[in-house]
């Protein structure tokens, strides 16, 4: 069962009620039945990963990468990162007017029973449903908010992490760099030039290593799906040749001028099982983005088969590295498919 059937279950049983009048908001929201539960006229959906956000508008529901309106109600779906879960809590609570109605929604894997339990803590739960490894509480906003939640909002701010770069929690491999985008950026030197392309660019780190790696680069545009991973971005790069998009990365093509070079370190994941297909897609819109001399340089676990992807959308692919459990892959002849 997901979030979204279980907070479904507790609207449906009415043993959650939500305000009969004002906004509703609706932080990390997902497509499912419960949004179809509420009045869609006053929910404000609050999505920062592109895919999501775009799948909510698909759906006809008003959403935002932030929500900043006050609101009568606040649900929060948890995410896999504590800090993140109480910094959205922190900040649903600052939505709502005393008596405003707050929501948590969470699996026993995001850490939901330990989180309720140190919320309250310090806010008095007004109910709460258990159902499939998960569960759903509530409470009312108090008029005077215990310290502990500054604390909460405290914690899940930017700030910058071990190797100086501003991060905030939630983001890939926030408290520093990882060592995949590490190797790759060691292979920069002498291979990029021109417009540079940087797929799933997260907080900036391989664009700021590409821009100091290799002066002939004229231009670089940094595509990342999580809006929150951008805005930190353009915190750590000020270069004026470096450019931001919102973007799912796996769906530019058409309309984008051509690369000379696209460098990734692609995620495979969007829960905790592994999806190789998702890198692939990475590849497929790298062939798809760069000219016929472009260069294309990624990073990937050394267990992940995107070999196969590769002999599909290059004519040529060599492994630059394969240390540490990383391999490092150059490929060049793109086929392009636009």
């Amino acid at each position: 069962m997901s979030q979204s059937d279980r907070l479904a279950t507790a609207i449906a049983s009415q043993a959650l009620e939500l305000p009969e009048h004002g906004p509703i908001a609706y932080l990390r929201a997902r497509t499912g039945p419960a949004l179809h539960l509420m009045d869609a006229r006053r929910l404000v959906c609050e999505q920062s990963l592109r895919p999501e956000h775009d799948a909510l508008a698909e759906q006809g529901f008003e959403v935002t990468p932030r929500a900043l309106d006050p609101a009568a109600a606040a649900i929060v779906a948890l995410t896999r990162t504590r800090a993140e879960n109480f910094g959205n809590i922190a900040r649903a609570l600052a939505l709502l007017p005393p008596g405003g109605l707050l929501v948590v929604d969470g699996a026993k894997t995001d850490g939901v029973d330990s989180l309720a339990k140190q919320v309250a803590a310090v806010l008095p739960l007004e109910g709460q449903l258990t159902k499939a490894h998960g569960r759903v509480f509530w409470l009312n906003r108090p008029a005077t908010l215990p310290e502990a939640v500054a604390g909460w909002a405290k914690a899940a701010a930017p700030e910058r992490n071990a190797d100086g770069f501003f991060t905030e929690p939630g983001l890939f491999s926030f408290e520093g760099v990882d060592p995949g985008s590490r190797r790759l950026a060691a292979s920069f030197a002498g291979r990029l030039k021109g417009r540079v392309a940087d797929l799933g660019a997260g907080w900036g780190w391989l664009s700021v290593q590409a821009l100091a790696a290799d002066p002939a680069i004229t231009q670089i545009d940094l595509y990342e799906a999580e809006a929150r991973a951008l805005d930190m971005a353009r915190l750590n790069l000020s270069d004026p040749r470096a450019g931001f998009h919102w973007s799912d990365a796996t769906r530019l093509g058409r309309g984008i001028p051509l690369y000379d070079r696209v460098i990734s370190n692609p995620p495979f994941h969007r829960g905790r099982a592994a999806e190789p297909e998702l890198g692939a897609a990475f590849i497929a819109a790298a062939a798809r983005l760069l000219k016929p001399s472009g260069l294309f340089l990624m990073v990937a676990n050394r267990q992940l088969p995107y070999e196969a992807t590769l002999d599909a959308r290059f004519g040529h692919w060599e492994r630059l590295s394969d240390e540490g459990g990383y391999k490092t892959l150059c490929a060049s002849r793109p086929r392009s498919t636009r």
